[in-house]
């Protein structure tokens, strides 16, 4: 087996030593060429590499929900094709994994190595739905690119907490659970809709939903952990049967 594995130097609960003893691990069992990220998209254009690779058989991502979500884009940048992409392998690597956890991977990234050689060596491997988002036709957002989801899309409150914590990481801090809650905060005070939100949802049959201030689209449950303790916002959803809003 022929596998590229992406490294994301910057993921939050591994060293370098860490890296390189998985590195050598995964390598002992399979012909293993290791990448590591140098920027943004990065992990995106090796996705992309891979599925438009004729000889790569698994793409290994070793980072967290970010690397993987990247990953995952450049893999299906020519759409969903069960049998035309190489298959993936998620070593934990950032600060809340629930990606990795939701596939009931140990969130530990030795443990998880092993969890994945096991998993090949007995040639297990699982099929899970993904979420798509774009803009809407007819809209100012039309000309939004399309975007595949692992586990979460969220709009207005949430994605506005997710880019304050983007902006701080750009600026050197590291994803923390303490970043997440300060961001929370310092959104909630600056929102200028709290009561009246902007987004609108269009459900067919039915009449719209609007002022929502607040939208969690959820592949699987939990929407995401507060260290060990998990937090269900759309607790319907699952891999293996729909999404739930």
């Amino acid at each position: 087996m022929r596998a590229l594995l992406v490294v994301n130097p910057a993921a939050t609960t591994t060293s370098a030593r860490t890296r390189d003893v998985l590195i050598h691990a995964l390598a002992s069992e399979m012909k293993l060429e290791a990448v590591t990220t140098e920027y943004r998209g990065h992990a995106r254009d090796l996705g992309r590499r891979a599925a438009d690779s004729d000889d790569i058989d698994l793409v290994v991502a070793l980072g967290g929900d970010g690397t993987v979500n990247e990953v995952v884009n450049g893999l299906l940048h020519r759409g969903p094709d069960v049998d035309g992409v190489p298959k993936l392998a998620v070593v934990p690597g950032g600060s809340t994994n629930v990606f990795a956890r939701a596939l009931g991977l140990p969130n530990d990234a030795v443990e998880a190595t092993g969890a994945i050689l096991d998993a090949l060596e007995h040639r297990s491997e699982r099929t899970v739905g993904l979420g798509l988002a774009a803009g809407t036709p007819g809209t100012e957002d039309e000309s939004v690119p399309e975007r595949w989801f692992t586990f979460c899309a969220g709009l207005g409150f949430d994605a506005g907490v997710v880019g304050r914590v983007e902006q701080k990481r750009e600026h050197g801090k590291r994803s923390t659970h303490a970043l997440y809650v300060r961001q929370v905060v310092r959104q909630f005070l600056d929102e200028a809709h709290r009561r009246h939100g902007t987004i609108t949802l269009d459900v067919p049959g039915q009449d719209p939903v609007t002022d929502l201030a607040l939208s969690i689209i959820c592949n699987t449950a939990p929407w995401t952990y507060l260290g060990n303790r998990p937090v269900y916002a759309s607790p319907k959803a699952s891999f293996d049967t729909a999404l739930d809003v």
